[in-house]
């Protein structure tokens, strides 16, 4: 009990803290007008190792209503599905923001999910050695009747993965006191089965994408993660 106090009262202070940055700085410089232009469609490859896209599975897509307000607040978004030689199909969707102020907060897929009528369950934090660096990431898993769907994603505010509202709310501030906005993107895999065999195949079609991406693309995708 002592512990979610403490942990509040942090959560708090970060944000009555940021709210006066927002108010004092006014951050302006957009992180994204700064460098190299993304372009989803191109920097994530259409066939590579032994995948390649296929049309017959679609990522699972937000409401009409919802997908309105996502064009509103993010430049980009990607849905995939890909296949192998054994059949495995994975489910790929990278959504792109130039502006992750508090006024365009990445759409996450427990929320996603329970809109479209999935049930939430084994919501964790963990971490993933994606060959490159360990990504902070959420597991999670998504069910509807006898569809069973493990879903692993992670978040990235500027250069850093932030998968939880602390850390979050923490890299925001750290750039408006610099008089920045931050890009953000959030890249979710998921694919239907039971999470024993269906997890470690994702985390696999994870680290052959990552290799097959340039060093630039890569790091837009993961940050700046930790050997």
């Amino acid at each position: 009990m002592r512990v979610s106090i403490i942990k509040n009262l942090i959560i708090g202070t970060a944000m009555l803290i940021s709210a006066w940055a927002g108010f004092a700085l006014i951050p302006a410089k957009h992180i994204a007008d700064s460098g190299p232009k993304i372009y989803l469609e191109t920097m994530i490859p259409k066939r590579f190792a032994d995948w390649k896209i296929d049309d017959q599975v679609a990522p699972i897509q937000a409401d009409p209503e919802r997908l309105a307000l996502l064009s509103k607040i993010y430049n980009q978004t990607l849905s995939r599905t890909y296949i192998n030689a054994q059949g495995d199909r994975m489910m790929l969707s990278i959504a792109y923001g130039g502006d992750q102020s508090d006024s365009m907060q990445v759409h996450k897929p427990e929320v996603c999910y329970p809109a479209q009528g999935f049930q939430m369950q084994d919501l964790v934090i963990g971490s993933f050695d994606s060959g490159y660096g360990v990504i902070p990431v959420k597991r999670m898993l998504a069910t509807m009747g006898s569809r069973v769907e493990p879903v692993i994603y992670w978040i990235t505010i500027g250069d850093t993965v932030a998968v939880n509202g602390l850390k979050w709310k923490i890299t925001q501030l750290k750039y408006g006191l610099t008089g920045k906005v931050p890009d953000g993107m959030i890249f979710r895999v998921s694919s239907i089965g039971e999470p024993a065999t269906a997890r470690p195949l994702q985390e696999d079609f994870i680290k052959v994408l990552l290799a097959n991406l340039t060093p630039e693309n890569r790091k837009r995708i993961i940050g700046n993660t930790t050997l």
